[in-house]
């Protein structure tokens, strides 16, 4: 069992007073009013929510205030399918429309670049430059179900050209100007768009990188792009070629009243892609309605955003949390973007936003957590984030010493959340709870309508086979259907690949790829990614209780740890990217060794440590451990170019440490 699973004294707890005002508490409460039945406690409320999915995310419709021209009857239809389920079949509704509800000079977003440039934009500003960019669509006779695409960085106008897009009923699907070219032509060009949103170039790391010229050659591979709508950030005397404008000119142009186009739950609101680590990325449809109402619910239950908080997520175009950062308009608070690398021009900038913009909630990755600690930015020393209630953490699994460093080096005083999810269901299955407490290393709870559980191998429940036995680690499944569940993959006749992607393993059960485990406090530990679990003498091990014991050295700024098929066996195999100057020693390698022979098992322990120069990373900052395991194993990775950095493999190629390999 994992130490981590005894760890019985609480980082952070909740007050009476603040459980009481909870917006959970509240909906709670209302629940029973609306139900009859009693919910002691979050577990029985979870269970409600799981057990009569329908009734339940009928009620939160009703109860968050989902604007709609026509509401359903019956909440769901044909549940037992999964996939397959229709949820609020007969509703009509604008995703659109539910995100733009103020009219007032509140201001909607705070956008800063790197370079320090900021710009508010208030909520009656967004409706107004919507109507502009949103009329300029109709002329092009946008219609229903046709693609726009943004390659752009997080700034206002994104958030705006999505909103147009949505308001028409368009399908909107983004990346970060960092894709090169072959990466946005390998997601572009499935989906087809009719108009292409870009910028001219953007900041990062005191640089200005010029994208025009990549733009326009992958437009030009795209035959269906009719026009480009440049977004300046670095040139503003761009010379535009034919089928080219300026979005300042859009702006300026008359418009229309804006009008929202009802359309059914189910209408296809985003396209967002699958990392493509193994091949071409999977076009991921998510539906309008169940992106609505699963980010209303992890917002103001989970997260219990309000209209008075200030939301800032570091996060880019081309990740899912950019879409769930943009939903939080329905909750009518203020959002901070911020477009740059978060290590610049100080390894604090990010705090340093934190402090000036007032922001009550902070989210971030995982990996910036433990990049600050390696630097030591030690913000309850140099920063007053007095406003800041609660930081989230998400992208892979927050490890232990992560969870101190923010109760020690932080804030002390704050609600540390780590969760889980992804682009699969645009949401997470692991999130905050606002009425329970922080145990080190373990997310708190599953989300209310997701049907959460832990299987083996063969299919059984280590939950309910076993009484509730904490300790026990298997596969996250989810075994009801949920309302931002895909509607499909793009271009995937017959759902083959959509089934392939989830159900295949089991049927009628989505089996998501991650290796859990519950905890006696009814949390979770993410041990890593199940398709990267190693198995040396037949054990299955997660990556990341590898990767907590690592974090304990200051030595290491980051690791990949793979398993190589080796004599009928699988040997374990850590790689380290060493602090500059500091040599990966016999001494040092023998003090890794026994922290994971102690602190996780003998049979996590490396065969071998090496020092390499440098990490595959996707898009989105996971470490590619598939891709490295390719390269160990002499196999092509199939797709680089979803690599943020895919000259790094070179570092796994020929390694004379690893010589001779049997195959």
């Amino acid at each position: 069992m994992s130490c981590l699973t005894n760890m019985s004294e609480p980082l952070w707890s909740p007050t009476p007073e603040q459980v009481e005002a909870s917006q959970l508490t509240q909906f709670s409460r209302w629940l029973e009013n609306q139900t009859g039945q009693q919910f002691s406690s979050y577990e029985e409320l979870h269970k409600f929510s799981i057990t009569h999915p329908g009734r339940f995310w009928d009620s939160y419709w009703h109860y968050t205030g989902i604007i709609s021209s026509k509401q359903a009857n019956e909440p769901v239809a044909d549940l037992e399918l999964f996939p397959g389920a229709r949820w609020f079949p007969e509703a009509s509704l604008n995703y659109a429309e539910n995100l733009l509800q103020e009219h007032s000079s509140k201001v909607a977003f705070v956008s800063i670049l790197e370079n320090g440039e900021r710009t508010t934009t208030s909520y009656q500003s967004l409706f107004d430059q919507t109507q502009s960019i949103a009329s300029q669509l109709a002329s092009l006779n946008i219609a229903p179900g046709d693609r726009i695409a943004g390659w752009l960085p997080n700034i206002t106008q994104a958030a705006v050209a999505m909103l147009a897009c949505s308001s028409a009923g368009a399908v909107w699907s983004s990346c970060s100007p960092d894709f090169g070219a072959s990466g946005a032509l390998d997601r572009f060009g499935q989906i087809e768009p009719r108009v292409l949103f870009a910028c001219d170039g953007y900041l990062y790391g005191g640089k200005t990188i010029d994208i025009t010229d990549k733009v326009r050659a992958v437009a030009a591979a795209v035959p269906s792009i009719q026009k480009i709508v440049w977004i300046s950030i670095i040139n503003r005397d761009l010379t535009l070629f034919e089928g080219e404008e300026k979005w300042d000119t859009w702006l300026k142009k008359p418009s229309r009243p804006l009008i929202f186009k009802q359309l059914p739950f189910d209408h296809p609101l985003f396209i967002v892609y699958s990392s493509g680590t193994t091949g071409m990325p999977k076009c991921i449809v998510h539906s309008q309605g169940g992106t609505l109402i699963q980010h209303k619910k992890e917002h103001q239950l989970h997260v219990d955003l309000r209209p008075q908080d200030t939301l800032f997520f570091f996060t880019t175009c081309g990740w899912m949390m950019w879409n769930w950062l943009i939903s939080a308009l329905a909750s009518k608070c203020t959002i901070v973007l911020f477009d740059g690398s978060p290590f610049q021009p100080t390894p604090a900038a990010m705090f340093d936003i934190c402090e000036t913009e007032n922001v009550t909630v902070f989210g971030i990755s995982a990996k910036f957590l433990s990049g600050t600690q390696k630097v030591g930015v030690k913000p309850v020393a140099s920063h007053d984030l007095s406003h800041m209630r609660m930081l989230l953490s998400t992208g892979s699994p927050l490890s232990e010493e992560s969870y101190r460093y923010v109760y020690n080096d932080v804030k002390p005083q704050c609600h540390l959340v780590s969760m889980s999810g992804g682009t699969d269901l645009l949401s997470c299955f692991l999130i905050g709870n606002p009425n329970k407490p922080v145990y080190e290393g373990e997310l708190q709870s599953a989300g209310l309508g997701m049907a959460v559980d832990i299987w083996d191998e063969n299919g059984h429940s280590l939950v309910r086979n076993q009484g509730g036995t904490q300790g026990l680690k298997g596969e996250l499944v989810c075994t009801v259907s949920f309302p931002s569940c895909p509607i499909a993959f793009w271009n995937d006749p017959g759902d083959q690949k959509f089934k392939a992607a989830y159900f295949d393993r089991f049927p009628n059960i989505w089996v998501h790829g991650d290796y859990i485990e519950l905890t006696q406090n009814d949390g979770y530990i993410i041990h890593g990614r199940s398709d990267a679990v190693l198995n040396p003498g037949g054990v299955r091990i997660g990556t990341a209780e590898i990767y907590r014991q690592v974090e304990h050295f200051d030595e290491i700024i980051d690791s990949v740890c793979v398993g190589q098929n080796w004599k009928n066996d699988v040997r374990v195999l850590l790689f380290v990217v060493m602090r500059e100057n500091t040599p990966l020693t016999t001494e040092l390698t023998s003090q890794i060794k026994q922290r994971i022979r102690e602190h996780a098992s003998p049979r996590h322990t490396p065969s071998k440590i090496i020092a390499v120069g440098d990490i595959p990373r996707t898009m989105s900052g996971k470490i590619a451990e598939l891709a490295v395991k390719d390269v160990l194993h002499n196999r092509p990775v199939k797709n680089t170019s979803a690599l943020a950095n895919p000259e790094s493999l070179k570092n796994f190629e020929a390694l004379s440490e690893l010589q001779p390999y049997p195959g």
